[in-house]
């Protein structure tokens, strides 16, 4: 096999280890070394290089490592015929095993994919943790499977869902996504499959259900767990025969739809304590894709964070930047909150930074402020006075969107301009 690694230290490690397992390797420090030895000798593995061995030898079994792995160099590297894609930094063991089903699959007649522009997205992240989800995410968004996201609060499963769908053959039609916590029960069922005029008491118009509305295209079935159980048993017989039948209505008809669902809830252990029907979870699991809470993957906290940085700062036209000692601060932080409050954090931070730079007194003071619960003070402090008209002029006056910067209700801030 053709081993190509630019680290020194790394490459003869690989080198050793293989070899002793039996693997007979050539090492190469440059991608230009590897060039040359492609140009004479068909390797039937290759570690590294993507393009230009599949270009020189179709049927090889390219494995990419990296360790700087994100959405787009995943989704690249598995539509240009990669057999697998390893972050850095990895066991021994892990790559030996991706090699042996590599050797094991090793097949001349395999197609080349074709290489379409990647969208861009917000799945930020090179830990090993999210480049299994990046894998997992690209193998299966061109199918047309039924898919599960689990995940805390926060860790981006509607990010995850619209990826699969922009990135399948269903992205020009309609993507309707639904929040089944937030939806009663009662009026889940109408949500979803329609209702006809006087089906129910205030029904005064014929209503398209969700599920119809994404004809052809995906629905996203948000906190899927809160789900009432008597409506459960709809929604599965949905996912058997894929039909609807509007409230009022007297047949069915079919629609074509994909169906992604998320919770963050463990659904397998509500099925053990039977408070979620095991049949329509089978039917929801048929790929699992579980998202990582931020906490799990320290090393992508200021790559979200810069990303976050700089799109707050294209928003508001600012040109705020972290200072050193926010780093650690920022990275130690648990985040119950996960990459929303993270999110969340750096908006408010990159508005009222004072002079364009965010410091590890900052961020403590953003993460330890009072709740909105906290009862205001008789008096407002001129600092407190300078942040809201800071955030005024940067919002252009839309106090929904100062009130979430500022990390407080709406009301709390009504009551606060009212004293100014």
């Amino acid at each position: 096999m053709l081993l190509v690694e630019d680290d020194a230290s790394v490459r003869d490690t690989l080198t050793t280890f293989l070899e002793l397992e039996g693997f007979q390797v050539v090492a190469a420090a440059s991608s230009e070394a590897a060039f040359r030895l492609l140009a004479s000798e068909p390797y039937p593995v290759v570690l590294y290089i993507l393009e230009e061995a599949k270009r020189r030898n179709p049927g090889c079994m390219v494995v990419l490592m990296t360790g700087r792995g994100s959405m787009e160099t995943v989704v690249a590297a598995t539509r240009g015929g990669a057999f697998d894609y390893v972050a850095k930094p990895f066991d021994l063991d892990e790559i030996l095993s991706v090699l042996r089903r590599a050797v094991a699959a090793q097949d001349p007649d395999d197609a080349i994919a074709e290489e379409d522009d990647l969208p861009e997205s917000e799945m930020i992240g090179s830990s090993a943790p999210m480049v299994e989800v990046y894998k997992t995410l690209s193998r299966v968004a061109p199918t047309d499977s039924t898919v599960l996201i689990e995940g805390e609060t926060g860790t981006g499963k509607e990010v995850v869902a619209r990826l699969i769908h922009r990135n399948s053959a269903r992205a020009a039609m309609p993507f309707e996504p639904v929040d089944c916590g937030s939806v009663a029960s009662t009026l889940l069922e109408s949500e979803l499959f329609g209702a006809l005029r006087g089906a129910y008491t205030g029904a005064d118009r014929d209503r398209i259900g969700l599920l119809e509305s994404a004809h052809r295209g995906t629905v996203f079935l948000d906190e899927v767990g809160d789900i009432d159980p008597g409506f459960q048993l709809k929604l599965l017989r949905f996912l058997q025969e894929r039909e609807i039948r509007p409230l009022g209505a007297n047949k069915s008809r079919k629609v074509d739809v994909r169906v992604i669902a998320a919770s963050n809830k463990n659904l397998d252990g509500m099925v053990r304590d039977a408070r979620f029907r095991e049949d329509l979870y089978f039917r929801l699991n048929v790929v699992r894709i579980e998202l990582p809470p931020l906490r799990a993957r320290r090393g992508d906290v200021m790559l979200l964070a810069h990303f976050f940085l700089n799109k707050y700062n294209t928003l508001y036209g600012t040109e705020t930047r972290f200072h050193p000692s926010a780093v650690p601060v920022l990275e130690s932080f648990s985040w119950p909150g996960n990459v929303r409050q993270l999110q969340h954090l750096v908006e408010r931070l990159t508005v009222l930074a004072e002079d364009k730079r965010i410091r590890a007194e900052d961020v403590d003071r953003a993460l330890h402020q009072p709740t909105d619960a906290a009862p205001p003070s008789e008096s407002l402090a001129d600092k407190e006075i300078e942040q809201i008209q800071r955030v005024l002029q940067a919002t252009a006056g839309n106090k929904a969107k100062a009130a979430r910067i500022l990390g407080i209700e709406r009301k709390t801030l009504y009551r606060k301009l009212s004293k100014m």
